[in-house]
């Protein structure tokens, strides 16, 4: 029986900056532990030399990054900035051209995976851009990003962000209080991103003005809406009839974006989900554009792209 050893890359810091290589480091090497997690490997230092043992792509892409971040080290990294730059060093494509920067208050915001690029050059360049994949990809963040960077450049008067209240079994009757208490925990993450990307102050001063609405998704029947950027988040929880109503109702001067992930449906059984039949009914529609995300673009800790990869495994291999 052959064993395969282990490829190892070695990788020397010079000059040498012990501030710099602690920095790197991390406290107690909690970096280099993120950078072994992502990559699978086996990381050694003996002051500026590392060594990096595992497979081979892997231990190179994991030397490539010891060098990015050490490049980077001027400064105590975030944990932050270590798990997005693993990000963008796993999926880093050549032919790859992000978008222009996106006006919003995270200057530094972009496209980090092949299809977050892609995923953003569809939302400027079609009306309706549809984007579907697990948790984590970044579907709805950057829907609300690119729609206050519209706003911001007032290439739409308003925003309007929905989702459906279906949540886990759970229906609005058991939630406490009156409807807009009750459907807040649905719309909790569009006001999340909304006050990272513009900041709470700016965002309470939108809503006054009437240039930020959140609703469910029952208050868009019997509308139009014009000049608006329109988000329809966890779109894998409407029905077809819902989701035919939410696509009719874009007007003159609007864009939209649906987000949603087809293996997390939480509609009553035999209820068959609106995502997945759009995807089916408007995939030859001319103006319509979807972005199709997989594990690889998890933008999370690196332990969320496995988890996700072995699900997807798990669902293929009993189908």
């Amino acid at each position: 029986m052959n064993v395969v050893k282990p490829k190892v890359v070695e990788v020397t810091f010079s000059p040498i900056d012990n501030a710099r290589l602690a920095n790197l480091c991390g406290a107690i090497d909690d970096n280099l532990r993120q950078i072994e997690a992502a990559f699978d490997v086996t990381i050694s230092r003996r002051g500026e030399h590392c060594r990096v043992s595992g497979n081979t792509p892997q231990a190179r892409l994991a030397a490539d990054a010891l060098r990015h971040f050490y490049d980077l080290a001027t400064a105590p990294l975030s944990i932050d900035e270590v798990q997005l730059g693993l990000i963008e060093i796993t999926n880093r494509n050549p032919a790859q051209q992000s978008v222009a920067g996106l006006l919003t208050r995270k200057a530094d915001l972009h496209g980090r995976t092949t299809h977050q690029v892609q995923y953003l050059q569809q939302i400027q360049e079609h009306d309706i851009t549809i984007g579907i994949g697990p948790a984590g990809t970044g579907k709805t963040y950057l829907a609300v990003a690119s729609a206050v960077d519209a706003f911001e450049r007032d290439l739409v008067q308003r925003i309007v962000l929905t989702r459906p209240a279906v949540e886990a079994g759970e229906r609005l009757g058991f939630l406490p209080g009156d409807l807009a208490q009750k459907v807040d925990p649905y719309l909790r993450p569009l006001y999340d991103a909304l006050y990272d990307l513009m900041g709470f102050e700016k965002v309470a001063r939108a809503f006054e003005k009437g240039h930020i609405e959140i609703a469910p998704l029952a208050y868009m029947r019997g509308r139009t809406l014009n000049h608006a950027f329109i988000i329809l988040d966890e779109a894998q929880n409407t029905t077809p009839e819902q989701m035919k109503m939410f696509l009719t109702r874009i007007g003159i001067g609007a864009k939209a974006v649906v987000t949603g992930d087809v293996t997390q449906i939480d509609l009553g059984r035999g209820q068959r989900s609106g995502l997945v039949e759009a995807r089916q009914v408007l995939a030859e529609v001319r103006g319509i554009a979807f972005t199709d995300f997989d594990a690889s673009d998890v933008v999370r800790h690196p332990l969320v792209a496995r988890i996700v990869a072995a699900y997807e495994k798990h669902a293929n291999d009993t189908k």
